[in-house]
């Protein structure tokens, strides 16, 4: 394993934490309150980061998604990236890849999941009915990626169904998806969507429909899990870094706070906490940019991001002490992103279940 950025994975990198740095402050956040930041989407994909997925991988994205998270952004860039361009990039049909892609890619085109819900029905010919109750950066987003019964992956246009506003612990422009017959279409599927079969053939024709269809789920939540731990890395990694500003400057006693031993050993662990999402994160999105099986890597990073997030946003807030307190205070937007990626991914408990089924059953990458 290397997971040593390429030239180009270093250079979007480095681009994204410039955007992030200058645009995500204190002071826009605290005007943008709980709504995506238009201007700063448009830059990222004026700067082209969007588009750099398609060549940097998904550890390129999760190496741009730590920049996003240690700044708190408020834009669909996740879920955007890893929904859209890698899903469409990966599973799309070469005519969903030619119409959806360079929308994406501007950021003209918006794409947000409903997974890993599974409550949507398919009635002929490829109408959509079901409700997904909160669905991330939907009030965004031009298009939604949904999975049925079958976990088959659908596209549908949002200006073809129902979004109501939904607000999360963090701000990230969800909505409750209400699908009432919606015309969706089979993602990969060269036929449209229509008939819930790529070619129309038989039994077994319709079986490996059925087969690409979960594995192309798979394949997507996987990615999403990936993508997001690196989210978290990058929110963990930023609430360490305001909490070691803090104790180094604010004194007791005529001593820095960041002098005292409890405070350097709880420091301590939310780094090393920090660092084990990061590195699992890497390994997962490595194995997928090397055509390996990841399933059980992706689990074990969300596992690490969901239990360690936890950790260390609570850490990061308590070595502020009354400032932790603080609603206006940086830090706690942290702590609300933290707390709303320990939700999104799934309990640690959960989490750790499907993991082990997953290596019992023979069908993981362990």
């Amino acid at each position: 394993m290397d997971f040593t950025p390429t030239e180009e994975q270093a250079a979007a990198r480095d681009l994204a934490a410039r955007i992030f740095g200058d645009l995500s402050t204190h002071e826009r956040l605290t005007a943008t309150r709980t709504d995506s930041d238009d201007e700063l989407w448009k830059t990222l994909c004026e700067a082209g980061l969007p588009a750099a997925v398609q060549d940097t991988g998904l550890l390129g994205l999760v190496l741009l998604l730590e920049e996003q998270g240690r700044t708190t952004a408020q834009v669909p860039f996740a879920a955007s990236c890893v929904y859209g361009l890698l899903a469409v990039s990966a599973h799309g049909s070469a005519e969903q890849r030619e119409r959806l892609l360079p929308g994406i890619a501007d950021g003209t085109v918006v794409v947000t999941g409903a997974l890993p819900e599974a409550a949507v029905r398919v009635g002929p010919p490829g109408r959509l009915s079901g409700v997904v109750p909160v669905v991330p950066w939907l009030r965004d987003a031009t298009h939604v990626l949904v999975a049925d019964d079958e976990h088959r992956l659908w596209l549908v246009r949002t200006l073809d169904a129902r979004c109501d506003p939904v607000e999360l612990t963090a701000p990230w422009s969800a909505g409750r998806l209400t699908l009432d017959t919606s015309p969706g279409e089979r993602l990969g599927d060269p036929d449209g969507g229509g008939s819930g079969s790529a070619d129309g053939g038989g039994t077994c024709d319709q079986r490996g429909v059925a087969e690409r269809g979960a594995a192309a789920y798979d394949d997507v939540l996987a990615s999403a899990r990936t993508a997001f731990a690196g989210l978290q890395a990058g929110v963990c990694a930023g609430s360490v870094a305001r909490a070691v500003e803090y104790t180094n400057t604010r004194e007791q006693f005529g001593r820095p706070l960041a002098a005292k031993q409890g405070v350097q050993l709880r420091a301590a662990d939310a780094y090393m906490d920090t660092e084990a999402i990061r590195v699992t994160a890497y390994e997962a999105a490595w194995r997928r940019d090397e055509g390996l099986d990841y399933a059980t890597h992706a689990l074990t990073a969300a596992w690490w991001a969901s239990e360690a997030g936890h950790r260390v946003v609570h850490a990061g807030q308590h070595l502020h002490g009354g400032m932790g307190a603080d609603l206006e205070h940086p830090v706690h937007r942290h702590f609300l992103w933290g707390r709303q990626l320990e939700a999104y991914l799934g309990g640690g408990s959960e989490l750790l279940q499907e993991l082990g089924e997953l290596i019992v059953h023979g069908e993981g990458d362990a």
